[in-house]
């Protein structure tokens, strides 16, 4: 059965909030954020350090704090597992989540 005109309409919705939203996180950062463009994992795979665009590399603890007092843009701190946990911003774009960043 061929999709009606609302389903086509809202499956255009989607596809432009996707782009738009990925375009938004990629190209923008709130005034003095920094942005993590790589992480470095152990040999279990958890997040070990970030990079950010300026070239700076940080501990979990450095980016935990920066993290924290706003510094870095796209990321929260959550509590889990009885500690705090550095993840991204939940946007709906895989991409840019933290565990899919390039290695360094």
């Amino acid at each position: 059965m061929p999709q009606d005109r609302f389903e086509q309409a809202y499956d255009q919705y989607k596809q432009q909030s996707q782009e738009g939203t990925f375009r938004e996180n990629r190209n923008s950062q709130p005034d003095g954020q920094e942005r993590i463009i790589a992480v470095r994992k152990n040999e279990d795979g958890d997040i070990i350090a970030f990079k950010t665009a300026s070239g700076r590399e940080l501990d979990y603890l450095e980016a935990l704090q920066e993290a924290k007092a706003g510094k870095l843009a796209h990321v929260d701190v959550f509590e889990r597992y009885g500690r705090e946990i550095i993840r991204s911003e939940p946007d709906g774009t895989k991409e840019n989540n933290l565990d899919n960043l390039d290695a360094f």
